[in-house]
């Protein structure tokens, strides 16, 4: 299993991988409780994300809904979290339709427990997490808000997953 883990994680290396995944529950869009233990079984990636409705988080979800059909064939649960409430979410989701779920991490609890807080702009930055069916990161990369992010090593990570877990 080797092989499928790549740690690229800048700045703050709190989640790295081949540990655990930090457990967390947060609410969805819908106002739904959605707790990463209980995924547990299937492959889950966490998008973290600085703010709804802004132009560099538009252009890399819509990035992201473009390519619906690679990620639906991995079989992971795909969430985007950000500090945004849920009513802010359900807007911003349905207006881009977006295929999966956000997650509103208000106070940065959860951001803070994977090292993509920013303290300094009270809020999240650019960090994808892949977590497998036993909830051990497999990848991760940490960018600044700035940097939009190509999620072609995320998608990666999960094919490698999956044809492990195959096997």
């Amino acid at each position: 299993m080797e092989n499928v883990t790549q740690n690229i994680i800048r700045n703050q290396p709190d989640v790295r991988v081949g540990q655990s995944a930090p457990d967390f529950t947060l609410q969805d869009e819908n106002g739904q409780e959605v707790t990463l233990g209980a995924l547990r079984g299937e492959p889950v990636v966490l998008i973290f994300y600085p703010f709804d409705w802004s132009g560099g988080c538009t252009k890399e979800m819509c990035s992201m809904r473009d390519a619906t059909p690679d990620w639906r064939n991995t079989g992971a649960r795909v969430f985007g979290i950000s500090r945004d409430s849920i009513y802010s979410h359900k807007a911003w989701r349905e207006h881009l339709d977006l295929g999966y779920s956000l997650l509103a991490d208000l106070r940065g609890d959860v951001a803070k427990k994977y090292g993509a807080w920013n303290e300094e702009n009270y809020r999240a930055d650019r960090m994808t997490v892949v977590i497998d069916q036993e909830g051990i990161v497999r990848y991760a990369v940490h960018n600044p808000a700035s940097t939009i992010r190509d999620h072609s090593g995320a998608l990666q990570a999960l094919r490698d997953i999956s044809q492990v877990a195959s096997s």
